[in-house]
């Protein structure tokens, strides 16, 4: 049983993946998904008999449209920088003079929420925004229960569960405003999340391999398991004084590969193809797009 987001009808509906094809609808009195993963066991005790009842309206999913699971957000989305030491050790002397040392304890960041887009939306790209697009294939993770300076031994009890997510990255713009990365990694519609939150107890992470394919050709392949710093770690050493709530998103790092620490570098342009996937976790399929990022809005 697998949780997101799906439009079917004209409108947004939580959705429980039960099978490779589809599933079933949830009862809209239950919320969005967020409130559901705010309800704790009750509410996952009600969704399963929902599942399990007959008058549950199934879905095919070549009949709707996946969209982000998570879609309402309270915070920005919670990021881990240099995750795989073959990642931070790729990019030494090409962070344009703002190397630092092996960190002891995880790097966190964040990133705007209105990067978020759907497993199979396209990419927002503007070459007036940045000449340094680069792409990095993640593991999300869910927070499931509400924490502060969570033990280590408890950390798990407080992940809901997994899904993809990858982290596009402006390079330039890292490197244009001190060298630190919310600008850079907070540019709209540009983060591919999803498709389908798999819970926590469904997915042993040390047997999954993560992966992203550039336009056919493999950029980055891992195993998950040689994270620097383990989910459990993440998660207590982030809430350490500080509270994490339910459904709180939080990126765990990107193994080597990107396209920044190559020779020559390679950054994506417009109508690239971007595929994220990892086993028991789906896959993320986009394509890069021009979007006039750099006209003004109002």
């Amino acid at each position: 049983m697998k949780f997101g987001t799906i439009e079917w009808g004209g409108r947004e509906h939580v959705a429980v993946l039960t099978h490779d094809n589809g599933g079933v609808l949830l009862p809209s009195e239950l919320g969005d998904l967020v409130t559901i993963i705010s309800g704790g066991a009750p509410t996952l005790e009600a969704v399963r008999n929902a599942v399990s009842r007959s008058e549950a309206t199934p879905f095919a999913l070549d009949n709707v449209r996946v969209l982000s699971p998570i879609r309402r957000f309270r915070r920005d989305v919670l990021c881990t920088g240099w995750n795989y030491w073959d990642h931070f050790y790729e990019s030494e002397g090409k962070r344009e003079g703002q190397d630092v040392p092996k960190p002891d304890a995880p790097t966190f960041f964040t990133k705007a929420p209105d990067v978020v887009i759907g497993p199979t939306d396209d990419i927002a790209f503007d070459a007036a925004v940045s000449a340094k697009w680069d792409y990095e294939a993640e593991i999300a993770l869910v927070i499931g229960k509400t924490g502060r300076s969570i033990p280590r031994e408890q950390a798990l009890e407080h992940v809901f569960g997994y899904c993809l997510a990858n982290d596009i990255s402006q390079r330039d713009l890292q490197r244009r405003h001190g060298g630190q990365w919310f600008k850079g990694k907070s540019i709209d519609a540009t983060m591919p999340l999803g498709p389908w939150i798999a819970l926590r107890d469904t997915v042993d992470l040390s047997q999954v391999t993560l992966e992203l394919d550039l336009n056919g050709r493999r950029m980055q392949q891992a195993s998950v398991s040689k994270m620097a710093f383990d989910v459990a770690q993440l998660v207590s050493e982030l809430s350490f004084g500080m509270t994490l709530h339910p459904g709180d998103l939080l990126l765990t790092g990107t193994p080597s590969g990107i396209g920044n620490a190559r020779t020559p570098p390679i950054f994506l342009q417009d109508g690239d193809e971007v595929i994220v996937r990892a086993s028991g976790l789906g896959e993320l399929r986009n394509r890069m797009r021009h979007v006039p990022l750099s006209s003004y809005t109002n």
